[in-house]
């Protein structure tokens, strides 16, 4: 079975809920995983916007998480750190995670990646950004799964 990662709250390729963005109570959604492949040591969360004005913007990563965990509960914000795994500094330069806060205009794809890895830790820098997680994270790739979501405002 191949690695898959959904969401209750929206439909791949369709639009998140202003809830989960800053013009809401700017948490994050929650999500699931499953068919994690044997072998794999620890799980990554990335969500970027590729369509940010300055290039890819990362939203959110969390790190380190075990293999047996089958999904994140929404409602993680700066205020609510995830706590049992490690998350990374966000491109507004917070800890954890930051919701779509798009400029007025066109919709913004949000990609979010689930990567299993051989690694049961990532070996990384003090406050690691989103884009150092994924680099450290790229060699040991087992498997990964992807979500979008949109967003405009």
């Amino acid at each position: 079975m191949p690695l898959t990662l959904a969401s209750p709250a929206f439909a791949p390729g369709g639009a998140i809920p202003a809830e989960y963005t800053c013009d809401g109570a700017d948490i994050s959604p929650p999500l699931s995983w499953s068919g994690v492949p044997p072998g794999t040591g620890s799980l990554v969360l990335a969500i970027e916007d590729p369509d940010a004005p300055s290039g890819s913007f990362g939203h959110w990563a969390v790190y380190d998480i075990p293999p047996g965990v089958t999904g994140i509960a929404g409602g993680y914000g700066a205020a609510r750190p995830v706590g049992r795994w490690r998350e990374a500094r966000n491109d507004f330069g917070r800890w954890g995670y930051g919701g779509p806060c798009p400029p007025p205009g066109g919709v913004h794809h949000y990609h979010f990646t689930l990567l299993a890895i051989s690694r049961p830790q990532l070996e990384l820098a003090p406050a690691p950004d989103v884009a150092a997680v994924l680099r450290a994270a790229q060699p040991y790739v087992i498997e990964q799964a992807a979500l979008t979501g949109t967003y405009h405002r």
